[in-house]
């Protein structure tokens, strides 16, 4: 498989959530075919979907990687499990959350991914980090920066470099 650019997005609110952030970061750097060529500041945002908890802090790193998106996906879920993730229910607390939001231009839904992520355009949290670092980024034919116009960001805070 050739190279491919890929963006993902990086969460944790439970713990010391700055050096979670850093910590992941570094072991995706280390995987295989893989190397970092950008990197948000760490935001600290509100929590989303399931409100009554501490906030986030939230960031995103773009890689260019020869591992496909399966590879990549199983890849990550082995560093959250390793840095002491334990999934209990959706949208609440965590140590450190994943996510891949784009591999190339791969388009995909399985039971395990789909891709770009369905949810980028929903969730400032993710679109202010990623729209730093790619400013040009678009979902479709809409530019990242018009979406993130009608979103709420509230709260929404650089407090760190990545």
């Amino acid at each position: 498989m050739s190279e491919a650019l890929c963006h993902i997005a990086l969460g944790a609110n439970l713990g010391d959530r700055i050096g979670a952030l850093r910590e992941a970061t570094r072991r995706i750097g280390q995987l295989p075919e893989t190397a970092i060529l950008a990197r948000s500041a760490i935001y600290e945002t509100p929590p989303w979907g399931k409100i009554d908890q501490a906030p986030f802090a939230n960031a995103v790193i773009a890689i260019r990687t020869g591992l496909g998106p399966k590879p990549l996906l199983d890849a990550c879920l082995g560093i959250e499990t390793a840095m002491g993730r334990v999934r209990r229910e959706r949208w609440g607390p965590r140590l450190i959350d994943i996510d891949l939001l784009t591999h190339g231009t791969t388009r995909m839904t399985s039971d395990r991914l789909t891709l770009p992520h369905p949810a980028i355009a929903e969730r400032a949290f993710v679109l202010v980090p990623l729209l730093e670092i790619a400013p040009e980024f678009r979902i479709g034919r809409r530019k990242g920066r018009t979406i993130l116009n009608q979103l709420d960001q509230a709260g929404i805070v650089a407090i760190a470099p990545l």
